[in-house]
């Protein structure tokens, strides 16, 4: 039976598990099949018995089957453990417990390209959109990155997704901020340009199914209704 409180160990790219005994550091295989769970995180006392010394960082939660676990996030206080499993090895082997692959998923970062579009009235254009976290509310145009697409590239394409319109950047330089939805465990980064456009509204090309409207909005009013932080971070550097 899975311990339902275990620690989440990483240093550089190494991670710390142990079989059922709580005996460790155990390695993982790419593309090991089996139906037994064998691999798993320790526990507190586990740690103890390992004699591994290590500060708390934060707390995730993990539902499986009905059932609620916690993931304690620690900075191992040693030197990089090079007797620890690759963390890219964890999610391709079917030994390790799917609370731990599920954990070293959650603790990728999600990657987000968004752009301010302003005109020649410095008015900010929004969109409110019809899924995700957000739906119901403005929004600056943008949203996940492709894989090996710069971030500066991404937000253009999704403008022309969303919008049907294409910008120009004013610069290459963005504004980033991290957050983390800490009980989820899910962090989010988010690049936010600044770009320029001066049509109208009546010449956008909304997303059915993603967009349900698109308004200009004065700097101040903006930030009031953005919903997102990341959004209202950015917009915010615009005032200084």
């Amino acid at each position: 039976m899975h311990p339902e409180t275990v620690v989440y160990l990483e240093h550089d790219g190494k991670l710390l598990l142990v079989n059922q005994k709580g005996q460790g550091p155990q390695e993982c295989l790419m593309g090991r099949e089996t139906k037994h769970e064998l691999l798993r995180f320790p526990t507190i006392a586990e740690l103890e018995n390992l004699a591994i010394p290590w500060n708390e960082i934060r707390q995730t939660d993990v539902k499986f089957s009905g059932k609620l676990y916690t993931v304690i996030h620690g900075d191992p206080l040693i030197d990089w453990p090079e007797h620890w499993t690759w963390k890219d090895k964890v999610v391709s082997d079917n030994a390790v417990h799917p609370l731990a692959r599920e954990a070293v998923y959650r603790s990728l970062h999600r990657l987000v390209s968004k752009v301010m579009i302003r005109n020649e009235n410095n008015q900010v254009l929004m969109a409110k959109v019809e899924r995700g976290f957000f739906k119901g509310f403005w929004s600056l145009p943008g949203g996940y990155m492709n894989h090996s697409e710069e971030p500066a590239d991404g937000c253009i394409r999704e403008t022309r997704e969303e919008l049907g319109i294409t910008i120009e950047l004013e610069d290459k330089q963005p504004v980033i901020t991290q957050r983390s939805f800490h009980r989820d465990g899910v962090s989010f980064v988010s690049f936010t340009y600044c770009g320029r456009w001066n049509g109208s509204i009546d010449e956008l090309k909304l997303k059915q199914g993603e967009i349900d409207d698109a308004q200009w909005f004065s700097l101040s009013e903006a930030v009031q209704n953005a919903a997102s932080e990341f959004d209202r971070i950015a917009l915010e550097s615009l005032q200084d």
